[in-house]
């Protein structure tokens, strides 16, 4: 038995996963939260988003790993070599046992002045709604004319013209040359974008610069530029950087391009999706077209049976035309032959009346002479009968037409008595 042993002074024993939570608790809370500057090695990305590297320098090497909400507030695309400054959470990955930063911000290292710069200027500008996504301009899909504002010498606008002429030959292009870095560039950068303002027919602007470091891309984080792109009378599109880049003109810009490449691509619909969609509404016309002379060649074969050939027609009419000029002579012979037997028949009778007249006239006549006798008023009053009348003439026929006192006059068959009524009574 060893000595320690015999004292109970024996370490204790621990599980491999509760010595590397221990270790982390101690690290947590002895350094948390740390801060540490070294060279970047070994970086990755991964397709979660996640960031893994290791931070080194000339005495010792620290695993890192930066998730993605921390990657995505990266202003700069981290690479091998470069110099950083990180903020973060020193702990072990338990899994393999392996000390381990978790990266919570990192920056390049010697610019944090400018960063802080960066950010003062874009809360500032932000406040006066220079960001606001109201206040930008929409980007004609179909612009007449482009401008462009950058290096003669960038790979920027190699690239651009590229894009351009691959995918709207048709449309002109503007450069307005200027510099792209460096103190002097902000006041050209400007000027490029007034003197693009003036000219006729064009409707966009690209405001493009390849990438670099936050000094390089310093240019556009000018206050005047900003103003000048928010004033501009035409809608810009901003390409500044690679993706992982912002600066102040990405943010004031109407639109904001991942790269210049891209800033070109969105500046316009391309040329073939354009003869593409003329190809499919001719198509469509045709098609149209097409069916609109199918429906009304129908229309014409159905007017065309019912109509038959015009010689036919005239025929059926012909045949018509004989049937009924035969029925026709035949009325009209029919006809002819009725009033000759009716013209016949009259003849007839007026001989047989002619000689019956004489004395059936005389015997109708002297009938006619007694019944005019008979109707004769005097023939009555001969009878012994009176005609009465009033003073005016009217025949009096009832008692109750005659008043006591009354004047009348009665006709008898030998003259005229004239009378007056003492009393009247009913029979």
């Amino acid at each position: 038995m060893s000595t320690q042993e015999s004292l109970g002074l024996m370490p204790r024993i621990w599980a491999v996963g509760a010595l590397c939570r221990a270790v982390a608790d101690v690290l947590d809370s002895r350094f948390n939260p740390v801060a540490v500057r070294g060279e970047i090695s070994g970086f990755t990305r991964a397709a979660s988003g996640h960031c893994y590297f290791s931070l080194k320098d000339e005495s010792g090497q620290l695993r890192c790993a930066m998730f993605k909400r921390a990657a995505q507030m990266l202003d700069f695309r981290p690479v091998d070599g470069e110099l950083v400054e990180i903020r973060g959470r020193l702990g072990v990955y338990e899994p393999r046992g392996e000390l381990q930063l978790v990266v919570e911000n990192m920056r390049r290292a010697g610019q944090g002045a400018w960063f802080e710069q960066f950010l003062k200027l874009k809360a500032k500008l932000e406040a006066e709604g220079l960001f606001d996504a109201d206040r930008k301009r929409p980007v004609k899909t179909m612009p007449r004319g482009i401008g462009v504002v950058t290096s003669l010498g960038a790979a920027a606008l190699h690239d651009v013209s590229s894009a351009l002429q691959r995918r709207v030959p048709h449309i002109p292009v503007v450069l307005a040359p200027s510099l792209v870095q460096g103190p002097d560039a902000p006041p050209t950068l400007v000027q490029a974008l007034k003197q693009l303002g003036q000219q006729p027919n064009i409707d966009v602007i690209l405001l493009v610069r390849g990438g670099g470091s936050m000094e390089d891309l310093w240019a556009f984080n000018d206050e005047n530029l900003a103003r000048a792109i928010v004033n501009s009378t035409v809608p810009i599109i901003c390409g500044v950087g690679h993706e992982t880049d912002f600066t102040i003109a990405d943010f004031c810009a109407d639109l904001r391009a991942p790269t210049p490449t891209a800033a070109a691509e969105m500046c316009a619909v391309p040329q073939a999706e354009l003869l593409s969609n003329l190809q499919l509404w001719g198509n469509a016309l045709q098609t149209i077209m097409h069916r609109q002379l199918d429906t009304q060649e129908q229309r014409l074969d159905r007017v065309q049976a019912r109509l038959g050939r015009p010689s036919e027609g005239l025929s059926t009419e012909k045949m018509q035309l004989l049937r009924l000029q035969q029925r026709l002579g035949q009325v009209v012979q029919i006809r002819t032959q009725r009033c000759h037997n009716e013209l016949a028949t009259l003849a007839s009778g007026l001989a047989r009346g002619v000689q019956q007249t004489p004395a059936t006239a005389r015997e109708r006549l002297h009938r006619a002479a007694l019944r005019l006798e008979l109707l004769d008023p005097k023939l009555v009053l001969q009878r012994g009968f009176a005609w009465l009348s009033n003073a005016d003439g009217q025949a009096v026929t009832s008692v109750a037409h005659t008043t006591q006192g009354q004047a009348l006059q009665a006709i008898l068959a030998d003259g005229v008595v004239d009378l007056t009524v003492a009393a009247n009574r009913h029979i």
